[in-house]
């Protein structure tokens, strides 16, 4: 089993498509080199920020094979494998283990209310049907997501199980809870575009899960804040907190955003979102722009140091 180790950005990664709803391959290619020039720890995909339920299921196989592909070692790469089928998240996931994914992601099954007992249930043979480790996302905003009492059953029974990333605020005290219940052996990543990581950072997150864009900025600040050097850490956030914040208020304006500024960064040349999105309003879109702008100028600065 792989025994890595994450302690930093593992930024999620978007899909380029064209206006006819093509993936683009070379631009995939493209954002796998710039999260392993810029320091990401692991990368991420198809996740809800790589558009994975617009994703025929060959589509999300043939991603996450591009990314081995393009990372070629050097970054590990995340599979997620959603699916709310337990059978048919199995099956997912092995073939994403096939290609050559180094750990596999899996968001829990939110469709109703689940306990979590009924969350073990889905998860256990989940678990223990991969050779490597599994990343659980619980991401549930009509309701509680599981917590220490879940983690340290799951990891007993299935030692496999790494990392949980949460993604809603006041999560300091459980993310203490669930390492100490687990040993410190499940690691709690913050999701949510990064936005709690200088409150969680002292309270033992292994890693932030934010989109693309903002990696090598939020990577400075991750190292800042774990050196003791919180204000230069709390300098550079502020700067590009009015940006996650604004991205944050719908899925879909985060899509449309982060793609725009991937652009902007020279990174990408297309930001076609895949039908249904969101239309942006002219306001939207004005303040939209200008925050990437500045976004923008902010990221070259960080890359340029």
């Amino acid at each position: 089993m792989s025994m890595l180790s994450i302690n930093g950005i593992v930024p999620v990664v978007p899909i380029p498509f064209t206006e006819e709803d093509a993936i683009v391959e070379a631009e995939l290619r493209r954002i796998i080199d710039f999260c392993v020039d810029n320091h990401a720890e692991a990368v991420c995909l198809p996740a809800y920020g790589s558009e994975f339920y617009k994703l025929t299921e060959a589509e999300r196989l043939e991603v996450v094979r591009l990314a081995v592909d393009q990372s070629a070692g050097r970054v590990p790469v995340a599979g997620q494998a959603n699916h709310f089928s337990r059978s048919a998240a199995i099956a997912l996931a092995r073939r994403m283990e096939d290609l050559g994914a180094d750990l596999i992601s899996m968001a829990a099954p939110r469709m109703f209310g689940l306990s979590e007992d009924d969350l073990l249930r889905f998860f256990v043979p989940v678990a223990q049907a991969l050779e490597v480790p599994l990343l659980i996302q619980d991401w549930n905003p009509g309701g509680p997501t599981v917590g220490a009492a879940f983690a340290k059953r799951l990891h007993e029974e299935c030692p496999n199980f790494r990392y949980l990333k949460l993604e809603e605020p006041l999560m300091g005290e459980k993310i203490q809870a669930i390492r100490a219940a687990t040993n410190g052996e499940v690691g709690v990543l913050e999701g949510w575009g990064g936005m709690y990581m200088m409150e969680l950072i002292p309270a033992g997150i292994c890693g932030v899960m934010p989109g693309v864009t903002v990696l090598p900025v939020l990577d400075r600040v991750y190292r800042l804040r774990q050196a003791g050097q919180d204000k230069e850490a709390y300098q550079l956030f502020t700067q590009v907190l009015p940006f996650i914040v604004f991205q944050l208020q719908d899925m879909e304006l985060f899509l449309h955003l982060e793609k725009r500024l991937l652009k902007a960064l020279g990174v990408i040349d297309t930001v076609r979102v895949r039908e249904a999105t969101i239309h942006l309003d002219a306001v939207t879109e004005a303040y939209g722009e200008f925050l990437i702008e500045r976004t923008a100028d902010m990221v070259n600065e960080v890359r340029a140091d």
